[in-house]
C-alpha cells in the first residue's frame, strides 16, 4: 500500500531494521530534523576579532596613530619605511576592527591583501606581522567571497610559517585567522590540511599554553572536524583525535565545549567513522558531560552520544556500558526542550537496537519519562519520543511490548493523534498496529480493543478517515477494519453485558493491563 512507502521513508534513516529486515541500520539524514544537522547551536564557525587592548607591547605606538583613510593608507603600503608599514596597517586593522559595518569589501578591493600576506614573512618587524594577521583574521570572518581572497592571495602558507613564532600573540592570532578559513567550508578546511596545518598547530599545545590560547586553539581544530561534503580526510581526523581527546579533559567551559563539538562533527558520518571515535575511549568522559549543567557542553557531548547510537548494535552496546542509560531519564526531564528533544532521539536510536537493548532500556527505567515526554514534552520532542515508541514496538518481544502498555504509552500516544503532523501521525498508527499485532501474538486482541476504545483512541481514529493526507486515511481505514469492524464493538457490549456502564477492567486499565 502507499502508506508503507511513506513508512519505509523514514524507518530507512533509522538503525533499525524497522520493516525491512535488510536494513539494519539508520542512515542519517540532512533534512527536515533540525537536531540531525550537527549544526553549532550555541559556537560561532568565525570569529572577528574588535579588542583594542591586546595591542600591547608589541606596537607601543597604539595611542600615536590617527585613523588614515583608506585610500592614502594603500599609498602608505608602497613605502618602503617599516615605521610608515606598520602605522598604515594597524590602520586597516583598525577600520576592520569596527564594531558595526567594518569594511572588509572596501579594503578587498583597495588591493592590499597580498601586502598584508608578505608582512608575515617580515620575522625582524614582530609587530608589523601580528598587525597583518590580525587584519587577515577579521577579513576572513567575512562572507565565503572575502575568506576566498584571503586564501587566493596564499596566506594560508603564510599564516603557518608564523605559527612557528616566537611570540605567542602572533601565533595566537595566526590560529584564530586559519580557524575563520576552516570555518567557511570543506573546501577551504581541506586546502589548509593539504598544506599540513595540523602538526604544527598540535605542538602548540603544552603545559604552559594559556587556557585562552587553548580554547582557540581547540576552536581552530573543530573547525577543521566540521563538514560533511565532504567529510575530513581520515588521516587528518587520526592526527587530531589523540589531541582532542587530551582536551576533553580540560575544565574550561570553552575549551570542552569546542573539543565536544568537534566530537560531534567527527561522529556525524558512516560507522567506520563512528569506529574511529569510540576507539579513542571518549565514551565515558561524554558521559561524565552529560551530567553538565552548562549547555554548551552538554549540548554537543548529547549530540556525540546521540551520532555514536547511530552505529552499529557493537557500538550503541558500548554507549550503554559506558552509563549513557543512567544520564538520559534525567535529560529527558531536562527544562530546555532542545536538550529533550536530542535525549528523546539518542533514545529512538537506541530502542532501534535488538530487544536485549530494548531490555535495558526497560530495566534503567527508561518508559515512565518517555511516557511524561509523550504528554508534556514540547512538540519536536515529542515527535522524537514517537520515533522511540515506534522502534520499540517494532524491535521489542511480544513481554516487551506488553510492559509498555502497562506503563501507560497508549493514552498520551493516541492523543498525539490529533497533530496536525501528517508524518507523525503515520507513526503513531504504525506503532498502534505494531500493538495490535504483539497482542494478537499473546490471544489479548479484544482486551486490546477494549482498552484503546476506552481512551478514546477509536474515536481519534475513526475522525482520521476524513483526514486530507490519502495515506493517513487508509492507515486509519486498515485499523478500523482489521481491529474495529461495526460488529465488534457490539459483541463487545452484549458479551460483557455492561452496556453503557464502565468496565471494572478500565480502571486504572494501563497500570494492571495484561495482554
Amino acid at each position: 500500500m502507499p502508506v508503507t512507502s511513506e513508512q519505509q521513508k523514514r524507518m530507512q534513516k533509522f538503525k533499525n531494521r524497522g520493516k525491512n529486515l535488510l536494513e539494519m541500520r539508520r542512515q542519517r539524514v540532512e533534512t527536515e530534523v533540525e537536531l540531525r544537522k550537527a549544526r553549532k547551536d550555541l559556537q560561532i564557525l568565525k570569529r572577528r576579532n574588535i579588542s583594542v587592548s591586546t595591542e600591547d607591547d608589541l606596537t607601543p605606538e597604539k595611542n600615536q596613530v590617527a585613523q588614515i583613510p583608506l585610500e592614502e593608507i594603500v599609498e602608505v603600503l608602497k613605502s618602503d619605511d617599516q615605521h610608515l608599514l606598520l602605522k598604515a596597517t594597524m590602520s586597516i586593522r583598525k577600520l576592520l576592527s569596527q564594531h558595526k559595518n567594518p569594511p572588509i569589501d572596501q579594503v578587498v578591493e583597495a588591493g592590499v591583501i597580498p601586502k598584508l600576506v608578505d608582512f608575515l614573512y617580515h620575522h625582524d618587524a614582530p609587530s608589523l606581522q601580528l598587525e597583518a594577521a590580525w587584519a587577515l583574521t577579521n577579513i576572513a570572518s567575512g562572507t565565503p567571497e572575502q575568506t576566498r581572497a584571503v586564501v587566493e592571495a596564499n596566506a594560508v602558507q603564510g599564516l603557518i610559517v608564523i605559527l612557528s613564532s616566537p611570540k605567542m600573540h602572533i601565533c595566537e592570532q595566526a590560529v584564530w585567522a586559519l580557524g575563520n578559513i576552516a570555518g567557511d567550508g570543506p573546501q577551504y578546511r581541506d586546502v589548509l590540511i593539504s598544506f599540513n596545518v595540523i602538526p604544527p598547530l598540535l605542538s602548540l599545545v603544552t603545559p604552559c599554553t594559556p587556557v585562552g590560547f587553548l580554547r582557540n586553539i581547540t576552536w581552530t581544530l573543530s573547525n577543521l572536524c566540521r563538514g560533511k561534503n565532504p567529510y575530513p580526510p581520515m588521516g587528518a581526523v587520526q592526527q587530531m583525535l589523540p589531541m582532542l581527546m587530551n582536551l576533553l579533559q580540560y575544565d574550561d567551559e570553552g575549551i570542552l565545549a569546542d573539543a565536544s563539538w568537534a566530537f560531534s562533527y567527527l561522529t556525524d558520518g558512516s560507522n567506520d567513522r563512528i569506529h574511529v571515535v569510540v576507539e579513542v575511549g571518549v565514551l565515558p568522559r561524554l558521559v561524565q558531560l552529560l551530567a553538565y549543567a552548562d549547555l554548551p557542553i552538554l549540548t554537543p557531548a548529547l549530540r556525540t552520544l546521540g551520532n555514536i547510537v547511530t552505529g552499529t548494535d557493537e557500538q550503541t552496546q558500548m554507549a550503554i556500558d559506558a552509563g549513557v542509560l543512567s544520564v538520559l531519564p534525567h535529560l529527558l526531564h531536562h527544562p530546555k526542550p532542545s536538550i529533550q528533544k536530542e535525549a528523546a532521539w539518542a533514545l529512538s536510536n537506541i530502542a532501534a537496537g535488538p530487544s536485549s537493548q530494548i531490555q535495558q532500556l526497560i530495566t534503567c527505567g527508561l518508559l515512565p519519562p518517555l511516557v511524561e515526554l509523550l504528554e508534556k514534552g514540547d512538540i519536536r520532542a515529542q515527535r522524537e519520543a514517537v520515533w522511540a515508541v515506534a522502534n520499540f514496538t517494532t524491535g521489542g518481544t511480544e513481554q516487551q511490548v506488553e510492559e509498555m502498555v502497562q506503563a501507560g504509552v497508549l493514552k498520551p500516544l493516541l492523543n498525539l493523534l490529533a497533530i496536525k503532523d501528517a508524518k507523525i501521525i503515520l507513526v503513531v498508527l504504525d506503532s498502534i498496529s505494531s500493538f495490535f499485532l504483539a497482542a494478537e501474538k499473546l490471544g489479548a486482541t479484544q482486551k486490546l480493543c477494549l482498552l484503546v476504545e476506552e481512551l478514546g483512541g477509536l474515536e481519534k481514529i475513526e475522525a482520521l478517515q476524513t483526514h486530507e493526507n490519502t495515506f493517513v486515511y487508509r492507515a486509519a481505514l486498515g485499523l478500523i477494519e482489521k481491529y474495529f469492524p461495526d460488529n465488534q464493538a457490539e459483541n463487545s457490549v452484549s458479551e460483557t453485558g455492561e452496556g453503557t456502564a464502565p468496565s471494572p477492567f478500565l480502571t486504572d486499565m494501563q497500570d494492571c493491563f495484561k495482554f
